[in-house]
């Protein structure tokens, strides 16, 4: 069991699991396809920091990418960018590419893309790769009070 899966069950939060074969640099995509889940859904754990190195969480649609300059002026800071993997991990406590919101090694300020609130069940990262719990939206928002942002921009085109 995972601290994530430890939290939920804590909190009394209904989850489901979902396990797949984890692909490096698969992401979301892959996550969405092995499981059959539509990628939008399927919310992204990003561990970023602000201009002052201090870290922080973003919840992103797994079709969407963060645009950190929204992201900043959201956060009425000057930049934000994503943390070194070490880093992240260091902050989280968690595997990039199994990073859960829920149970971080410490206290971090958690942003959502409002959307997210929108849709009725999401799968998150459950605290290892490929491990995914899936969880209504509104119990996400009630347990972990992210601050709603709009910061979510199309992907890049591929080169």
């Amino acid at each position: 069991m995972t601290p994530a899966g430890r939290a939920l069950r804590a909190a009394r939060i209904p989850f489901t699991e979902h396990d797949y074969e984890y692909r490096e640099h698969g992401g979301t995509a892959w996550a969405a396809e092995a499981l059959g889940l539509p990628e939008h859904a399927v919310i992204k754990t990003l561990v970023m920091q602000d201009n002052h190195r201090l870290p922080l969480v973003v919840l992103m649609h797994g079709d969407r990418e963060v645009s950190t300059r929204s992201l900043a002026r959201a956060l009425g800071v000057s930049g934000v960018t994503p943390c070194a993997p070490d880093v992240a991990e260091r902050h989280s406590g968690y595997r990039v590419g199994g990073t859960s919101p829920f149970g971080l090694r410490k206290m971090l300020p958690i942003y959502m893309e409002a959307t997210i609130a929108e849709l009725g069940q999401i799968y998150v990262n459950a605290g290892r790769r490929g491990h995914l719990v899936g969880l209504a939206a509104a119990d996400l928002v009630s347990l972990l009070k992210p601050t709603p942002v709009s910061a979510a921009q199309a992907p890049a085109p591929p080169r």
